[in-house]
């Protein structure tokens, strides 16, 4: 195989040798595509009439001003303290870039969200990466342990992508008192519609309580707008303004703007369908666990099958019937919770995969 030519100017070697994120892999027309925690309900009617009719010569709002003063108002605090971007994962390397550089470290637990990374590397900082616990679950007290002095922030993902597992209101607690106030700490809540579990932690509850928190949010799952790109965060003000100052300008479309307005503004259907979501999500589980899968408990739209070493050939396995998820070699596979049409197809490869492991 020939090799790459080498580029003709001087690059960054870490950022040369940086694998791109991938995204979830596609589906033929007969498949399911399980690989990118969509939400497999069609755009809901309201969001599909507030994007007709754009003036796309124009640049929209930089600021996204109405959308954050609604959010402003829903969560109890200023639209100073909300921040709008090209989904969560777009603020969430605003808020690297302003903490963190090079000789710097970041903490999470890992698996978890598979961008978190990159974002570090691109910043010029170190990851810190803190194992889960047997049961897939963030490992909070390992996680303090991990700051150091160099240590500048740490990303907490609850629900974890990909495992589902959700962080505690009490664990948060003790972990927020165990780690140096000054520390900027990142509460990844991504899939918090789909959470039913009553003792997970909800970080929007907890924004006036710790002055180094900020939170995560995106559209794109619960409210189905992922193709649109806009998510927010909650936090303080100075944090905010330094993500802010990282940001590409104009960054949230118009479309994405409309669509989040007329997305909160029939926000009870939507959330209706969460709700049969987080109903699949379980009973999937349930059939999984009876099939003798250990998985562990997700509160996300998504389940794990920790395949660990035949991880590989069970993601092939799986493709091959009709079902495309997203394969992590060599600990496991993140299906995502689609159509109900799609439940048959993976409960009946899974049963034969599990047989095989």
């Amino acid at each position: 195989m020939t090799e790459p030519l080498a580029a003709p100017v001087r690059l960054r070697p870490e950022i040369v040798a940086l694998p791109a994120y991938k995204q979830g892999r596609p589906a033929s027309a007969e498949a399911f595509k399980l690989s990118s925690n969509e939400n497999p309900f069609p755009p809901h009617p309201a969001v599909l009439a507030a994007i007709r009719d754009l003036d796309i010569n124009r640049y929209p709002d930089a600021t996204a001003l109405v959308v954050r003063e609604r959010l402003a108002a829903r969560h109890g605090v200023t639209p100073d303290e909300v921040i709008v971007g090209a989904g969560s994962v777009a603020l969430l390397a605003q808020l690297i870039s302003a903490a963190a550089t090079v000789g710097d470290e970041v903490v999470f637990a890992w698996r978890s969200f598979e961008a978190y990374p990159g974002l570090v590397t691109v910043a010029g900082a170190t990851s810190v990466r803190v194992p889960l616990t047997a049961d897939a679950r963030h490992d909070l007290p390992a996680m303090a342990a991990a700051v150091t002095d160099r240590t500048r922030a740490v990303i907490v993902c609850t629900p974890n992508n990909p495992t589902g597992t959700v962080v505690t209101a009490a664990e948060f607690a003790a972990f927020m008192q165990a780690v140096p106030s000054d520390l900027l700490v990142i509460l990844d809540e991504a899939y918090a519609e789909f959470i039913d579990d009553e003792s997970a932690v909800d970080g929007a509850e907890l924004v006036r309580r710790y002055p180094n928190l900020v939170i995560l949010r995106t559209f794109s799952k619960a409210y189905g707008l992922a193709g649109l790109r806009v998510g927010y965060a909650i936090g303080p003000v100075a944090v905010l303004d330094a993500a802010r100052s990282a940001a590409i300008p104009l960054a949230v479309t118009e479309a994405a703007q409309r669509a989040v307005l007329a997305a909160m503004q029939v926000e009870p259907e939507l959330l209706a369908r969460v709700r049969e979501l987080a109903a699949r999500r379980d009973a999937v589980q349930a059939a999984l666990r009876a099939q003798g899968w250990r998985v562990p408990v997700s509160q996300g739209n998504f389940v794990w099958l920790p395949t660990g070493p035949a991880t590989a050939a069970a993601g092939e396995a799986l493709a091959a019937a009709g079902i495309v998820a997203r394969v992590f070699p060599p600990e496991g596979i993140r299906v995502s919770i689609g159509e109900a049409e799609s439940v048959e197809s993976l409960l009946a490869v899974a049963g034969e995969v599990v047989r095989t492991l």
